[in-house]
């Protein structure tokens, strides 16, 4: 009976643990990612080519021109107002937000629509 108590959470475990592994999954180059369930901040570098990889999609930081963000999610190009304020766009699914621009880093919300 015990051994059967055992296998049983055993087989539970994974199911648990998946939500820390889909934050494990997120990175990037050039950019740095602060993922949880179902959203994340990514961190760009500008000046270089920076990307990431989040939630099951990738990111890519296109250009930044004045006040104006241009990504690509998944291939598409999406351009976005900067600011807090702004509310973001929605692509493949997500919506997506710039947070902040400064003149190394742009920062950017990305969050799964349920």
């Amino acid at each position: 009976m015990t051994n059967s108590l055992a296998r049983r959470k055993l087989a539970i475990l994974p199911v648990l643990l998946l939500p820390f592994g889909a934050v494990a999954a997120c990175s990037g180059t050039n950019a740095e990612t602060d993922c949880g369930v179902n959203s994340c901040t990514v961190t760009f570098d500008r000046g270089v080519e920076a990307s990431a990889s989040i939630l099951g999609v990738d990111a890519e930081l296109v250009s930044v021109q004045g006040e104006t963000v241009t990504l690509a999610i998944e291939g598409n190009n999406i351009t976005l107002p900067v600011g807090d304020g702004e509310q973001g766009e929605e692509a493949e699914g997500f919506d997506v937000s710039v947070k902040s621009v400064t003149q190394d880093k742009v920062v950017v919300e990305i969050t799964a629509n349920p």
